[in-house]
């Protein structure tokens, strides 16, 4: 998330909102996003009822109730354009988002 929010200009100026949820409660969020600094990053709860966004979405892991990191680009009708799920240790590449925002 700190990549996202160092890059919050450039997805500004794509006119693009980037958005994190996670299964997480939300005291842990507001926690996390303080311990990194984040201002321009939302960060989403998907506490209650517990992954419900992330198994509409297809990216709840049964085996242990997390969610996968993905990354959807949802376009202001609200059409999937690209998902990607990464292994938990991958961080996305940045430069292909911006290509793929560039794109559309």
């Amino acid at each position: 998330m700190a990549a996202f929010e160092a890059e919050s200009a450039k997805f500004a100026s794509l006119d693009t909102q980037v958005l994190g949820i996670s299964v997480d409660s939300v005291p842990t969020k507001t926690a996390w996003a303080e311990s990194l600094g984040l201002k321009a990053t939302l960060l989403l709860s998907d506490f209650w009822p517990h992954g419900e966004v992330a198994e509409r979405y297809g990216v709840l892991r049964e085996a242990d109730g997390f969610a996968e990191r993905a990354v959807f680009l949802v376009d202001k009708e609200g059409v999937i354009r690209y998902v990607k799920v990464h292994p938990l240790g991958e961080a996305p590449d940045l430069a292909e988002l911006f290509q793929l925002l560039e794109s559309l």
